[in-house]
């Protein structure tokens, strides 16, 4: 373990009062370069797709077109429903292109992930979870996790073709596989994705990655990053999880702990994504899961959603040095209400301003589920 590694187990942020402001996160809980300074102007915020739990998944295609990889029903996961694409040429106006994973009867699907092949076509990995309907409540409830199916789409998500064998059996003793995040391409040309599973006790989140070779066609598992054990038993493992790569080489994770707050940690990996090393914790309790992009001007950008009382919404912060060190913390939304919204993910749009969409099931102005679009930028 590098000397870098550092959990710190932290009461609730201080924060300010005034919107768009730093949080004031305690100067031990992460490491700052505090060269930033920076804070962040909303220039448009809309609902963009209204009526549904989303869990937004950004890609972006080689002609610009920003996709939204979404669940389409209003309800976390406790019914039947879809995994659908909308499209937006400029992140303002939405429309439906097609549906990359529709449900059985008795199921849903609804935990994605998704991004572009080498060739530029669109892939979705797609699970979601057996229903079983309680005969005197009429309540749902989730069962079995459902093995993924790959989806690949050669026009920008209008038409699909699915492989339901091309990902990974569950392991013994485990659920199938959950994807999450996006797709990326490694040092050896290979696609890459991340996946986690549940232990049958529920005691354990494995968290692994996982490689196509044939472009995203068919997929096998590469490497572990956290499996509750060792220097991540403190946690019970790790699940949802935005990756990046850095180059030569190198990766990072930014990985939700399974327990202990569910806090978001960073792995390492500097073999490609053959070992992974746990290195620091990066959020506070209740700040999870976030999504990491590049930047124009290098900086990398994690966005994750904040569940900390009465701060319900969505916060970033950045690194100048891939990944070492973090600044400050700040909010882009913040009119949550209590605990049920966030999972974002970022674009930068060609004008420089970002693009962050999310879910909320209410905020201040809108009171039913959706997925919310924020165009935003740092200030000097």
């Amino acid at each position: 373990m590098n000397s870098r590694r550092k959990f710190i187990k932290t009461s609730a942020a201080s924060v300010a009062s005034v919107s768009f402001l730093p949080l004031g996160l305690p100067k031990s809980s992460v490491k700052s370069d505090n060269s930033s300074g920076n804070k962040v102007k909303l220039y448009h915020r809309f609902i963009a797709i209204d009526n549904v739990c989303a869990w937004p998944n950004l890609t972006v295609l080689n002609d610009g077109t920003i996709i939204a990889t979404i669940f389409n029903q209003p309800s976390h996961g406790g019914g039947e429903g879809d995994v659908e694409c909308w499209a937006s040429k400029d992140g303002h106006f939405w429309e439906k292109r097609g549906t990359p994973a529709r449900h059985t009867p008795g199921t849903n699907r609804m935990n994605v992930a998704a991004g572009l092949s080498k060739n530029g076509d669109l892939i979705v990995i797609a699970s979601g979870w057996e229903l079983k309907k309680d005969s005197n409540s009429g309540s749902i409830s989730l069962v079995e996790v459902l093995r993924p199916w790959v989806s690949r789409s050669n026009n920008g998500g209008q038409k699909w073709e699915v492989n339901k064998n091309g990902f990974p059996l569950a392991a013994e003793g485990m659920t199938e596989y959950i994807p999450f995040g996006d797709i990326a391409i490694g040092k050896d040309g290979s696609l890459r994705v991340l996946a986690y599973a549940q232990s049958e006790d529920k005691v354990i989140n494995a968290l692994s990655i996982f490689r196509s070779d044939d472009d995203g066609k068919n997929w096998k598992l590469m490497s572990a990053i956290s499996d509750g054990k060792g220097e991540t038993a403190f946690c019970g493992g790790h699940n949802e999880t935005a990756f990046f790569y850095i180059g030569s080489g190198n990766w990072i994770a930014a990985a939700r702990r399974w327990k202990e707050g569910a806090a978001i940690d960073l792995f390492r990996s500097k073999d490609d994504g053959i070992s992974w090393e746990l290195d620091m914790q990066l959020t506070e309790p209740r700040q999870h899961p976030g999504h990491i992009l590049k930047l124009n001007n290098g900086t990398l950008l994690l966005t994750y959603g904040n569940r900390i009382k009465e701060n319900y919404g969505v916060a970033v912060k950045t690194s100048q040095d891939n990944g070492v060190t973090w600044g400050e913390e700040y909010r882009v939304v913040d009119d949550f209400h209590p605990i049920d919204g966030g999972y974002p993910a970022s674009v930068q749009l060609p004008d420089g301003n970002i693009l962050t969409a999310y879910y909320a099931r209410s905020v201040d102005s809108h009171y039913r589920y959706h997925m919310g679009v924020a165009v935003w930028n740092f200030i000097q």
